[in-house]
């Protein structure tokens, strides 16, 4: 029996940002209303910048509930980027309203405490719909802001690489040396530290 027989609203669940050197990973979920289909939602990866922007606005405005949760570079360090992103997931979860009663969440592994029951997809971003409307809420609010950072730290490039190991943003590392919103855990950033900086 599928999830959606059994269970009323079902969130969908996905990160933006794990893999980059700089800025927070911002994590979202959905639940989409079976009254409101979107048509064309898909990994965020697959499509190009604008057809996000446009399916983010039908998201914001059709769904029952959406939230998005930014866990900054700091916690990213304390806790780990899987640790970082676990607790994004259910915070992001905790935040909706209404709740959901079931979640999907992309990857392979889930959260030790929500506020519901879940299951964890592979690649559930490219195979139901809720996680692919999260995936493009996550990424569009996560360009966003590594786009604002831009006119905060000129001279990295964030609005071109949003953040990610680009042999422009490792030399800037190197040239530049890390700012305020690079992980300091990651081992590029790490190297790029003058010592006793850590």
């Amino acid at each position: 029996m599928s999830a959606a027989r059994v269970h009323r609203r079902i969130a969908g669940v996905d990160e933006a940002g794990r893999g980059p050197l700089a800025g927070p990973v911002v994590v979202a979920a959905v639940i989409l209303d079976p009254r409101h289909p979107i048509d064309g939602l898909a990994d965020s990866k697959a499509l190009p910048a604008r057809e996000r922007e446009r399916l983010a606005t039908l998201i914001r405005s059709h769904a029952l509930a959406h939230s998005v949760i930014v866990v900054d570079p700091g916690e990213i360090d304390r806790l780990n980027i899987l640790g970082a992103t676990l607790a994004g997931m259910a915070r992001a979860l905790e935040a909706l309203q209404p709740q959901a009663d079931h979640a999907l969440i992309d990857g392979n592994r889930l959260p030790r405490s929500l506020p519901c029951s879940a299951e964890a997809l592979v690649r559930g971003d490219a195979r139901e719909a809720c996680i692919s409307a999260a995936s493009i809420l996550a990424k569009v609010a996560r360009d966003a802001i590594m786009t604002a950072f831009e006119a905060d730290y000129p001279g990295y490039g964030f609005a071109a690489h949003v953040g990610y190991p680009t042999p422009e943003h490792l030399a800037a590392l190197q040239r530049l040396g890390p700012c305020p919103i690079h992980r300091r855990s990651f081992a590029p950033v790490r190297a790029a530290l003058a010592p006793g900086l850590l």
